[in-house]
């Protein structure tokens, strides 16, 4: 057939269908983010299937592609272009006369209390990956309502730092928000970040915001920073402050909530009759709504303040019986069940009687983290885990579980144990984190297709997993120390979940007591040991011997090592500092040598005299990179470097006088060489590169770390400082957004 050639007009005039006069409500502007984001993974679907994969520039030759990426890592750029062509093809709809009519929605009871019908605007969205925090169900809200709907959801799981990022997103919706701004506030505080959220409800207040919830929750921030106290008098100056607050807000609303907590405080710091008076009008208005089944009233929160009243006004065993039923009212609620928790045992510290009573009634599942054996691979030279004990296995670890009363699991996923595992915590309607040592992908090929039958188990445990992080983007050359830093990660992000709940961390592990190779299961327990930790362990060894099965010494656990030059040693697990001076570009010529003496002088004094100095430095200008030997010597220091800088007049040294640093912390491993420009010792990696990518992003004044960072302090059981959540952040140079942290001294009380 011969080719025909189409002749092109000579002038091409584009002549779109007009949109100018097109409005868009806010409900159409949240479905055009989620279209945006459709486009974006039908797009990176399309090209993956082609044989594209990532690279940092375009190449068609080799076809790679930077955006080849999730949608929330693309650059800023690159969404709003995806953006504007869902919020262009939206208008054009409406311009050609459709209705954009949204699915039929229902009643439901909002946030305040009362019934109402949705909004005619409202559309029928279930955010992806936050569907099962809403028990399956959908979520029928006009816009920033879906982001304020599943933000207190979140909250009531007991999932503070997921609830900060959620309601962030509806704050950018709607800025000026107070219960957004509150929620926001009480996510924080949750999440252990107390001095924000108080700047956040101080504000309110000065904005005249004199509610129940606002009064409430800046009265719990001045609780949090009284018990943070190891000093008895100012320990009781901020008690006395919430329980203020509290009845402030007791006298405007009547509320139960603060009333109760304001009864609290009021036992506590010595004002009985008062305590006693408020608990007896806050126990009567309680008892008549459970009895009227008033609407509105969240039945958890009356029967947990029942139980407290009684515990005020003393009566033991009427309090037993409304924490039971609270308990049962809120199993699921293990946040609130936390906080309920917390009041308890500040009124048991003060008051004379059986705790244990008490406690019994409140108790929350335990945070267990995993390590295990994978199962034997076809052709294993000696039985290990074979398949036949794979039953037996799963039995042992649910029993485990359930004499543990552990609901909240952690765990890295390979075929064989950490499977087993994950899918046992499931079983208990329990909650599951994974930590991949590497990629997925090669993760898959190395530690779970290697037995038929696991990857389809491992990928249905990724789309029920509240969070999966990867340690690593590749595998490390020296293959031990990915999965020795993914096991420290796993520790130290358990041991956050376990301090945010305020529940106890179990290590569990399904070993058979043989000494192993590095990044092995043996040396994973060696590890927590060395920690503290009382690990508990189900011997596969002896349900091997139990079966008549020959066994010996192991196979190697982890992938051989490849080549790596003997210039440049195994890679360490190792702290990383950045840190870079605000306002130095507005310096005069003649203030840098100023600089030089008053600035960096000092910084090199403080490195000399540290307890534990860094083990490497460099300079370029007014960028400072310090290498530490672990997270407690990092944090300590940057907390010192930035005490240093703040508390400096600059002025009266020739200085602007808005001189300061932004402090950057990141730990993961890195390897050590002899540079052949400088001769000097380097350390180098994708892990420097990442902490290099947080500086830019730090406030001046502060100090912000990767969530490594916080991770492995955690997992360190460091004590001077505190890691705050400070949200999804996006890293400098488009290189992505992670979780934040801001780092604190901790109190001297150690809370």
């Amino acid at each position: 057939m011969p080719l025909v050639r189409r002749k092109m007009p000579a002038a091409y005039k584009p002549e779109p269908i007009p949109t100018a006069s097109v409005r868009l409500g806010d409900d159409l502007f949240a479905l055009a983010e989620v279209l945006a984001k459709n486009a974006h993974d039908r797009w990176a679907e399309q090209r993956l299937a082609e044989g594209w994969r990532y690279g940092r520039a375009r190449s068609d030759e080799r076809k790679e592609h930077p955006c080849l990426v999730p949608y929330e890592s693309l650059p800023e750029s690159e969404k709003t272009f995806d953006r504007t062509m869902a919020l262009e093809s939206l208008r054009v709809l409406v311009a050609l006369g459709y209705v954009l009519q949204p699915p039929a929605g229902d009643r439901r009871a909002n946030p305040a209390g009362d019934d109402r019908p949705d909004s005619d605007a409202a559309i029928l969205l279930r955010p992806a990956g936050l569907a099962a925090l809403w028990g399956g169900s959908e979520l029928s809200a006009s816009g920033y309502e879906v982001y304020q709907q599943v933000g207190e959801r979140a909250l009531q799981l007991g999932k503070p730092l997921l609830a900060c990022d959620v309601l962030e997103e509806a704050i950018k919706l709607r800025p000026g928000d107070s219960r957004l701004r509150r929620l926001h506030a009480l996510a924080l505080l949750r999440g252990g970040a107390t001095e924000r959220a108080n700047g956040i409800l101080s504000q309110l207040d000065r904005e005249g915001a004199a509610d129940e919830e606002t009064l409430g929750l800046l009265a719990r921030t001045h609780k949090d920073l009284g018990l943070r106290s190891a000093d008895r008098a100012a320990r009781m100056s901020e008690l006395s402050r919430a329980f203020e607050a509290y009845a402030r807000a007791y006298r405007v609303t009547r509320g139960h909530w603060t009333g109760v907590n304001a009864a609290t405080l009021a036992a506590v710091t010595g004002r009985r009759d008062i305590a006693a008076t408020i608990a007896r009008e806050v126990r009567q208005d309680c008892l008549e709504r459970l009895k009227r089944h008033a609407l509105g009233d969240d039945r958890y929160w009356i029967l947990a303040t029942l139980g407290e009243t009684a515990l005020i006004l003393g009566d033991w065993s009427e309090a037993e019986e409304w924490y039971t039923r609270a308990a049962e009212a809120g199993a699921d609620r293990l946040g609130d069940l936390s906080s309920t928790r917390r009041n308890a045992r500040l009124l048991l510290d003060e008051l004379d009687g059986d705790r244990t009573r008490i406690e019994r009634c409140l108790q929350l599942p335990r945070v267990i983290v995993f390590t295990g054996h994978m199962i034997d691979a076809p052709g294993r030279r000696r039985a290990r885990f074979p398949s036949e004990l794979e039953d037996r296995i799963r039995r042992a670890i649910r029993m485990r579980l359930d004499e543990l009363d552990g609901a909240l699991g952690f765990a890295a996923g390979a075929c064989g144990g950490d499977i087993l595992f994950l899918e046992s915590i499931v079983e208990v309607g329990g909650e599951i984190s994974m930590v991949l040592p590497y990629g997925r992908d090669r993760f898959v090929a190395d530690s779970v297709d290697v037995v038929a039958g696991w990857k389809a188990r491992f990928d249905g445990l990724l789309e029920r997993a509240v969070q999966v992080v990867v340690a690593s983007p590749e595998r490390l050359e020296d293959a031990s120390a990915s999965y020795d830093y993914a096991s420290r990660l796993l520790l130290g992000l358990a041991s956050i979940r376990a301090e945010q709940l305020d529940t106890e961390l179990v290590p569990l592990a399904l070993w058979d007591g043989k000494p192993g190779l590095p990044g092995g299961t043996a040396s994973v327990v060696e590890e927590w040991r060395r920690r503290g930790h009382n690990v508990q362990i189900i011997n596969v060894g002896e349900l091997v011997h139990e079966t008549g099965t020959e066994f010996e010494t192991r196979d190697a656990d982890v992938p051989s090592p490849t080549y790596r030059p003997e210039a440049i040693d195994a890679p360490r697990i190792m702290a990383v500092l950045f840190a870079d001076a605000v306002q130095f570009s507005k310096l005069a010529e003649s203030q840098i040598p100023r600089f030089v003496e008053h600035f960096l002088g000092p910084i090199g004094k403080l490195a000399d005299e540290a307890e534990s100095p860094p083990v490497a430095r460099n300079t370029w200008g007014d960028g400072l990179y310090l290498v530490f030997a672990g997270v407690r010597e990092a944090g300590d220091f940057a907390l010192r470097l930035s005490e240093l800088v703040n508390r400096t007049d600059w002025a009266s040294k020739g200085l602007p006088r808005g001189l300061n640093l932004r402090v950057a912390l990141h730990a993961g491993p890195i390897y050590a060489c002899r540079d052949p420009i400088t001769g000097q010792i380097n350390y180098i990696g994708s892990h420097v590169s990442r902490g290099a990518r947080i500086e830019p992003i730090t406030p001046a004044g502060h100090v912000y770390a990767s969530q490594a960072f916080a991770a492995l302090s955690a997992a360190a059981r460091a004590r001077e400082f505190v890691c705050e959540y400070a949200g999804q952040t996006i890293w400098a140079k488009g290189y992505g957004t992670f979780p934040t942290y801001h780092v604190r001294r901790r109190g001297p009380a150690g809370q």
